[in-house]
C-alpha cells in the first residue's frame, strides 16, 4: 500500500477529496495527474489494493473513491459494498478496462452501488480526452447544483387502491436504487413494470438479464408491438424511447420511437410516462429514481394530472438528486422515500391485483 499525504497539500475546504485505488503504478500516475489538472478536486490518497483502501477510510474522509476492478487479492467488485460502507457517503466511481462498451462488469458494479463507471485510458480509447471525461464524471457526482430543489416530504395525498402499471425512470445511481426497490416487491405483485434507465444500447441486454434476477420475474428488452403482460418487467432499449398504447381488449402494448425530445435523452423517461398517463390514467404509479437533470418531470406531471400516483427517491439515498428532485420541486410527488420503502409500499398493494 502507498499513501502520499503531501499529495493533498493544495487541498482547500471547497475541494473534493479523491481516493485512488489501483494496483497499476502507471494508472495511479495517470489518475493523479488528471485530477491535479482540475482545481475543484484533490488527491487525498493513493493505495494499490482494496485492503489498503479500507484501512485508509478508517481514518480519512473522502468524497469520491476511484476504484479499479481487476486487482490481485480482493477484486473491486467483491470489495465494492465494503468500500461504500466504509466511505460513509463517498461516491465510488469505477475506473477500469473491464467497463468497456457492453461489459457485464459495468452493470454489476452499478447494481452493487457504484455511482458511475469510466473505461480506463488505453490505446484507442477516449482520444486523449480522459482527463476531461474524468473531471466531468467527478463534477456530476459532487456538484451540488445538480442535486435538485424542493423540500422532501413524507407521503401526501391518498395512496392508490389499485396499481395496473409501474413506470420507473432512472439515470446516474439509478441501477443500485432499482435493485433495492425490486428486491422488496414480491412475485405475487402482478402489475407490469416499465423501466427507462439512461444506459448505452450495448449494455441493454445484460441490464435486462440482471433485472430479471433482481426482480425474480421475467424481464423483456422492449421491441415494437411487444404486448405488456402481467408479472413482467420491460426495459427500454438504449437506442429508442419506450412508450405504450392502449389496445381495444383493455391491455396495452409497447411502441418504440426515436424522435428527438426536448431534453436530448435517448432513451427518455418523459415519453414513457406521458404514454402511461394516456393508457392507464389513475391506475398508474410513476417512480423517479436517482439521476442527473430533469428528464421525466413532464411525464410524471401528466400521470399526476390523470389521477395517478408519483413517488420520488429521497435526497439522502440518491447519488444525484436531479430527476427525483425536479419531481419534488414541481410539487407532484405523492411520496419521497428511499427505494426499499417504495418497494414495500408497492408490495402492500400486491394482492389487490386481478
Amino acid at each position: 500500500m502507498s499513501s502520499s499525504p503531501q499529495i493533498a497539500e493544495r487541498s482547500q475546504s471547497a475541494a473534493q477529496r479523491v481516493l485512488i485505488v489501483d494496483d497499476s503504478a502507471v494508472a495511479r500516475a495517470v489518475l493523479t495527474r488528471a485530477i491535479g489538472e482540475h482545481p475543484n478536486f484533490v488527491v487525498a490518497g493513493v493505495v494499490n489494493d482494496a485492503l489498503g483502501a479500507l484501512a485508509f477510510l478508517e481514518n480519512q474522509r473522502v468524497d469520491v473513491v476511484l476504484l479499479d476492478l481487476d486487482m490481485p487479492g480482493i477484486d473491486g467488485l467483491t470489495a465494492l459494498p465494503d468500500l461504500i460502507a466504509a466511505g460513509c457517503g463517498a461516491r465510488v466511481l469505477v475506473v477500469s478496462s473491464s467497463c468497456a462498451e457492453g461489459a457485464s462488469a459495468t452493470v454489476q458494479a452499478l447494481a452493487l452501488g457504484a455511482a458511475d463507471t469510466l473505461v480506463k485510458p488505453g490505446i484507442g480509447t477516449h482520444n486523449g480526452r480522459f482527463a476531461d471525461m474524468l473531471a466531468e464524471r467527478l463534477s456530476r457526482l459532487t456538484d451540488p447544483v445538480v442535486q435538485g430543489e424542493g423540500k422532501a416530504a413524507a407521503i401526501s395525498g391518498p395512496m392508490p387502491e389499485t396499481i395496473d402499471v409501474v413506470a420507473i425512470g432512472a439515470s446516474t445511481g439509478g441501477i443500485h436504487a432499482l435493485s433495492q426497490l425490486l428486491r422488496a416487491i414480491p412475485t405475487d405483485f402482478r402489475a407490469p413494470i416499465l423501466v427507462t434507465q439512461h444506459l448505452p444500447h450495448s449494455f441493454s441486454p445484460y441490464f435486462a438479464a440482471q433485472l430479471a434476477v433482481l426482480a425474480n420475474r421475467p424481464c423483456d428488452l422492449a421491441v415494437d408491438r411487444l404486448r405488456i403482460r402481467p408479472g413482467r418487467v420491460i426495459v427500454a432499449p438504449g437506442d429508442a424511447h419506450m412508450t405504450c398504447v392502449a389496445l381495444p381488449d383493455g391491455t396495452a402494448s409497447v411502441r418504440l420511437s426515436r424522435d428527438p425530445v426536448a431534453n436530448g435523452c435517448m432513451p427518455s423517461v418523459d415519453p414513457m410516462m406521458a404514454s402511461v398517463a394516456m393508457a392507464y390514467g389513475a391506475r398508474a404509479l410513476a417512480i423517479m429514481l436517482s439521476g442527473m437533470g430533469r428528464d421525466g418531470v413532464d411525464g410524471a406531471r401528466l400521470i399526476r394530472e390523470a389521477g395517478g400516483t408519483v413517488f420520488a427517491q429521497d435526497r439522502e439515498t440518491s447519488v444525484v438528486w436531479g430527476m427525483p428532485g425536479a419531481v419534488v420541486g414541481a410539487g407532484i410527488a405523492n411520496a419521497v422515500l428511499d427505494p426499499p420503502t417504495i418497494g414495500r409500499l408497492i408490495a402492500s398493494r400486491a394482492r389487490v391485483q386481478p
